[in-house]
């Protein structure tokens, strides 16, 4: 199977900027595999995990309106990977921000999600 490996959480004064990054790796050398759509999610303390911004395979963007035109998502899909670049930071974007692989399909096994194990993005006022 596969594993989302996350990185670039950390602590930033408001105003700055962060780079998330997250590669879908095989757990065993040679294994082949698709995605389908990627996605950031984040959870803050007390609150539910929400979306942030999404991608298709074709390179199509969504975000929730609270970062829009501050977040920007891609997608490398060759290295199956996906960033999250975000800048004019907010102490409300403090939460752990979790990658999403939906539809892994790793034949013959059906296509399956897979999440990130989240990574600690700290705002401070």
């Amino acid at each position: 199977q596969v594993q989302l490996v996350e990185s670039g959480g950390g602590l930033v004064q408001a105003g700055g900027s962060l780079r998330l990054s997250c590669i879908v790796k095989p757990k065993e050398r040679l294994t082949l595999f698709t995605v389908d759509d990627m996605a950031w999610y984040r959870q803050a303390p007390g609150k539910q995990r929400e979306v942030v911004a999404s991608i298709t395979v074709l390179g199509a963007s969504n975000y929730t309106e609270a970062v829009k035109g501050r977040f920007t998502i891609t997608r490398d899909s060759a290295m199956s990977a996906v960033y999250l670049e975000m800048n004019s930071l907010k102490p409300e974007d403090t939460a752990v921000y979790y990658c999403k692989a939906e539809s892994v399909y790793i034949p013959p096994l059906r296509p399956t999600d897979y999440w990130g194990q989240g990574t600690q993005v700290t705002v401070s006022s």
